[in-house]
């Protein structure tokens, strides 16, 4: 999904407490703050992109490129509607897990350097039994009502890609932000899988095996 697309090797930061972008997922989000209305239009006028960072959770507002965790989602915005007052209510699309190499400016907005980050994949028999785990976790979801939208259950049920299922579920269903982020950090595939279950188990209460 989207993997054609060339990152730029700096984009605007939207440090956010509470709230991570995987790759593949959709987040919508609503643009109030004057900085974030400024960063944003930095993005329109560049390459529609800026990356999504958890705040550190013992810093409450973040202060300086330290308060935020340096392992991000880069995303694409994909639907943009201004309003009168200068807010705006948006789509961003997940695109790559990126690392922050450097930072050109902190204020009004981070501008970072990013490093895309890739996935280390070797499909085997362990990666088949992980992934069929994780769908069999999210069909009891499912039972108990919580279920992705359904063209993306669709997408799902239809899916052979190991990764997108682990990033969607995990945005969906991951309710810890500290968790999520080291899911997002996990470069190898195999050990985010067995990281999804164990939390999906946990906090599912599911104790099957």
């Amino acid at each position: 999904m989207d993997e054609s697309l060339t990152l730029p090797e700096r984009v605007p930061v939207m440090p956010l407490p509470s709230t991570l972008l995987f790759p593949h997922a959709l987040l919508p989000l609503y643009i109030f703050e004057p900085r974030y209305q400024k960063m944003l239009e930095h993005a329109l006028n560049q390459h529609r992109m800026f990356c999504i960072a958890l705040v550190k959770q013992d810093r409450g507002q973040w202060k300086s490129t330290d308060d935020f965790f340096h392992v991000a989602g880069v995303g694409l915005i994909r639907a943009c509607v201004g309003r009168g007052d200068g807010t705006s209510n948006l789509i961003l699309q997940g695109l790559r897990r990126v690392r922050f190499s450097a930072f050109d400016q902190s204020t009004p907005f981070p501008i970072a350097h990013i490093e895309p980050l890739e996935s280390k994949a070797m499909p085997s028999v362990e990666t088949d039994a992980l992934s069929t785990k994780v769908i069999e976790l999210y069909s009891k979801l499912k039972e108990n009502g919580r279920q992705l939208p359904e063209k993306v259950d669709r997408y799902l049920s239809e899916l052979g890609d190991t990764e997108v299922l682990a990033d969607l579920i995990a945005a969906t269903f991951i309710n810890d932000p500290l968790r999520r982020q080291q899911i997002l950090e996990e470069l190898v595939v195999n050990q985010r899988l067995r990281l999804l279950i164990q939390y999906l188990r946990e906090e599912t209460g599911s104790t099957t095996a």
